[in-house]
């Protein structure tokens, strides 16, 4: 019998609890994998909180999870890609447990020198940022501001962005200052005055905006930076975007994009930061680490 992180009501950290699960059956198309590392998401918390039960309500007992690494331990019928053995990472089903459904069409093979926790946190925050920077048109020379730059989105997104020859702005907690510089990142402290700072560092002004923050007044500054309100999104804050007309942008998974993500970090051109690592039995105190305080990077379970 394997384990799975469950939850039979909306709450805080301490609904999750790791229970007993089947091993999962692979359908058309699907294969099963023994995970490794799986990603913890921010989407995650607001899934088990039911923050977002009224347009994204679960079916209890629910599990979470949406990201992996692993080792292919079955397939289903038609999947030719894949084999038990090979070691691979994406999109996965109740990712949060021993095993977990995937996608094969969806996966990529995971490089031999990249990290187990590497591998399971590049998915969901790496498709994001590249579908984001596709959907706001970001171009080279531009200039973009990216709000929350040292969280898991935001560092992916200003790593992509320089790499297309963007210049890019980012915001911060000062003990974040340095780091971002070291990505080649223009760092500024968020807060009141925000717009101001972005000006003295953008004279000739912002193109692109980017909120992963969510909540504040990352999207009332960049409405006062970025003339054309189509090129400011959000990942985090729907009530802001439809309050001030910006875009409310989500990820797209593809198979071809995962791999050209794990073949930029193969390459050296990109990195995934790992904030903490926490065992699989340890998902309550993983969540709480998640949500509270500001963390670079991301949060990995182990089972």
């Amino acid at each position: 019998m394997s384990r799975a992180v469950v939850f039979n009501q909306y709450g805080g950290p301490e609904v999750l609890e790791v229970v007993d699960a089947p091993e999962p059956e692979p359908e058309p198309g699907q294969v099963v994998i023994r995970v490794r590392a799986a990603g913890v998401q921010p989407a995650d918390a607001k899934l088990r909180s039911g923050a977002w039960k009224s347009f994204a309500p679960v079916t209890f007992p629910a599990r979470l999870g949406y990201e992996a690494a692993g080792v292919v331990s079955a397939v289903g019928a038609d999947v030719t890609a894949f084999a038990p053995g090979d070691e691979v990472l994406g999109p996965a089903k109740g990712a949060y447990a021993d095993y977990a459904l995937a996608d094969a069409s969806l996966l990529a093979r995971k490089p031999a020198g990249m990290p187990w926790s590497d591998a399971g946190c590049l998915t969901a925050s790496g498709q994001t940022a590249a579908t984001v920077l596709e959907d706001l048109k970001a171009a080279p020379g531009e200039t973009l501001l990216v709000h929350a730059a040292a969280g898991g989105v935001g560092l992916m997104a200003v790593q992509l962005a320089k790499a297309q020859g963007l210049r890019v702005i980012g915001t911060a907690s000062e003990s974040n200052h340095e780091f971002l510089r070291s990505l080649g990142v223009v760092p500024v402290t968020y807060g009141p005055g925000l717009a101001d700072r972005v000006r003295a560092v953008a004279p000739e002004g912002v193109d692109v905006a980017l909120d992963a923050a969510g909540g504040g007044d990352a999207l009332d500054v960049s409405v006062q930076l970025v003339p054309n309100l189509d090129r400011i999104g959000t990942i985090a804050d729907q009530a802001g975007a439809r309050r001030l007309g910006v875009r409310s942008l989500s990820s797209r998974s593809s198979g071809d994009r995962l791999a050209h993500l794990v073949s930029a970090y193969d390459k050296g051109d990109l990195k995934v930061f790992i904030w903490k690592e926490f065992p699989l039995d340890q998902v309550v105190d993983a969540h709480r680490e998640s949500e509270g305080r500001h963390f670079r990077g991301k949060i990995v379970l182990i089972p």
